[in-house]
């Protein structure tokens, strides 16, 4: 069965910075110093790449590809707290844009912050309704919300067969009720 948000990091950065490159033109100056930390990253050197982004940040600091890509390595270094900030400011910046909340999504659900999560993806599907990965995840979040809510259910009310059915069909589907379900 499919892990819950199955689809995110680490797998998932070099086609998250693909995307955003094809989806905003920037100059190839900009581009080829995106694309080396890009590279790096792809190589296992976050910690490069990281740096060569910070470069290309302080002299930019609101330029969306270099801002979005240091978001993702933070992420990809198990940094949530400073992937948060970068992620909140990107969407505070262009809120019109659902990848920024889909990846605040991704790490509250980390943090077992569902609800949060839930609300983000929200919004993401707000700003862009065709958005299927922000659609998929917010099925998964509303899974393992549906997964707490039985055990609490089923903490008051142990003999409930029917709550039992429901959170067995939900463990087949890999909603653990384990914080370690969402990845």
């Amino acid at each position: 069965m499919r892990p819950i948000l199955r689809r995110l990091l680490p797998a998932t950065v070099p086609a998250m910075v693909l995307v955003l490159f094809f989806a905003f033109p920037i100059p190839s100056a900009v581009a080829s110093e995106l694309a080396e930390a890009e590279r790096l990253l792809k190589q296992g050197q976050a910690p490069q790449a990281l740096a060569k982004v910070e470069t290309y940040v302080a002299g930019k600091p609101r330029e969306l590809q270099g801002r979005f890509l240091k978001g993702l390595i933070l992420m990809e270094m198990n940094r949530p707290s400073e992937a948060i900030t970068v992620f909140t400011q990107i969407s505070d910046d262009y809120p019109e844009l659902p990848e920024p909340y889909n990846n605040l999504a991704v790490l509250y659900a980390r943090q077992q912050q569902l609800e949060r999560a839930r609300m983000l993806l929200e919004m993401a599907i707000r700003t862009h309704p065709g958005y299927a990965l922000a659609r998929e995840n917010l099925g998964d979040v509303l899974l393992r919300l549906a997964s707490q809510s039985y055990d609490e259910a089923l903490r008051l009310d142990p003999g409930n067969k029917g709550m039992q059915a429901k959170q067995a069909r939900l463990r087949e589907l890999n909603v653990a009720p384990s914080p370690g379900a969402i990845r």
